[in-house]
Parts: C-alpha cells; sequence; structure tokens
C-alpha cells in the first residue's frame, strides 16, 4: 500500500495548509503578481521524453486572463479564468480541458486564495508545510529572490521557489518541483512530478502574454 501512495503527485497537494490573516491589510504599494483585470498569459505544457531526455510540446496550452474581482470579507480578490485545449488524452498533470475559475489576492507578497491558503510567498524564506499526509509532509519553500529565468515569452528576473516531499522517516523523496515568479509578470514557469522521480513529468512555460 505504501509503494502506491509513493507515486501520488505532488501537484495534487498544492493547497496550502497554512491560513492567510484577513486582518493583514492588502499591499498596494506594488503588483509583484500582475494583479491587474484584463492581463493575459498563455501557458504550454512541455513532457518528459525518457528516450530522448528532454521536454516535448503536448500540445497543451493553457490560457489564463483576469476577469473581474470580488469582494470576500472586506478583502479584494481578482477573478483569474483559465481555459485550457489540446489535452484530449488527459495527460496527467496538465490541466483538463474546458474553463477552469480561481480567485487569489496579494497580502503583504503572499498570493492568498479565497480559502485563505497560500499558493505563493515572494519573500518569506521559511519552509511551508503545503499538505501534511500519512506517508509523509509537502513543503514549499522560497530559495532565491533574482534568479534568471529565460522561456519563449523572455528572459525574467524571478523569484524561485521549490516544492519537496519529506517521508515520515524524515527522509526528503526524490520528487522536486520549481516555480518561477516575476515582479509585475506573475507566474512564468512551473512544473509537477511524482514525488517518487527527480526529473519533473511535465513543465510549463509562459510563451505570451499582454500585461496593463
Amino acid at each position: 500500500m505504501k509503494r502506491i501512495i509513493y507515486v501520488c503527485l505532488i501537484a495534487f497537494f498544492s493547497p496550502s495548509c497554512a491560513s492567510d490573516n484577513d486582518d493583514n491589510p492588502q499591499n498596494q504599494d506594488s503588483n509583484f503578481y500582475a494583479l491587474t483585470l484584463g492581463n493575459q498569459w498563455v501557458y504550454k505544457n512541455y513532457r518528459y521524453n525518457s528516450a530522448t531526455q528532454s521536454y516535448d510540446d503536448t500540445g497543451v496550452i493553457d490560457s489564463v486572463s483576469i476577469v473581474g474581482t470580488e469582494i470576500i470579507n472586506g478583502n479584494t480578490f481578482y477573478k483569474f479564468r483559465r481555459w485550457t485545449t489540446g489535452n484530449e488524452a488527459g495527460i496527467a498533470f496538465c490541466n483538463p480541458n474546458g474553463e477552469h475559475f480561481e480567485l487569489l489576492r496579494d497580502s503583504l507578497g503572499y498570493l492568498i486564495r479565497d480559502d485563505s491558503s497560500i499558493k505563493y510567498a515572494n519573500n518569506d524564506f521559511s519552509a511551508r508545510v503545503m499538505n501534511d499526509l500519512g506517508w509523509g509532509t509537502i513543503y514549499d519553500q522560497l530559495i532565491a529572490l533574482d534568479n534568471e529565468i529565460t522561456v519563449e515569452a523572455g528572459t525574467f528576473i524571478s523569484t524561485y521557489s521549490q516544492r519537496y516531499a519529506i517521508s515520515s522517516l524524515d527522509e526528503q523523496l526524490p520528487g522536486l518541483d520549481h516555480f518561477y515568479y516575476a515582479d509585475g509578470y506573475g507566474l512564468i514557469y512551473d512544473t509537477s512530478s511524482f514525488v517518487s522521480q527527480d526529473i519533473p513529468s511535465i513543465i510549463r512555460r509562459l510563451d505570451s502574454y499582454n500585461i496593463n
């Protein structure tokens, strides 16, 4: 049974168990996550090919845009719409075809969901528990503030975070995911992995954007 559990996907456990304090004022002095109505991003998904040890274009495209705002408990959340195409085969770690919505806000550098969980932190280097599971614990941790990364959309100076799993025996498991967010642009690059494999299964890169 434990062997089956250990091949669970890191990305399936992404909601953070940490909660945001709704009493904290929203940071109005910056727009790190590009939370502006009308902003648009297009991401392409690439799958690891073990034969060539490279990543192949899956044809799966995530088109993301901010389409509105909602007030929840006195806080303004931005409504993200993701429209995914090209995943007729149901590729693992790629989003399913169709429409999905997510409500997010920036609170002092933390990207907060409408359930008060933390999606990303751009200024806190402490390890943050994402999920505490029977076989281990999933963590997110900010690693660097000024990492240069080049994708199809250009070259960006990004913050860099890792997601990893520690087993119930206090051992780090092979799976390691990577997240890059750039100030004023939002998400640039991320990966999705099996906790049992040391090479990400899917990487997603920013292909184009329109930032207001």
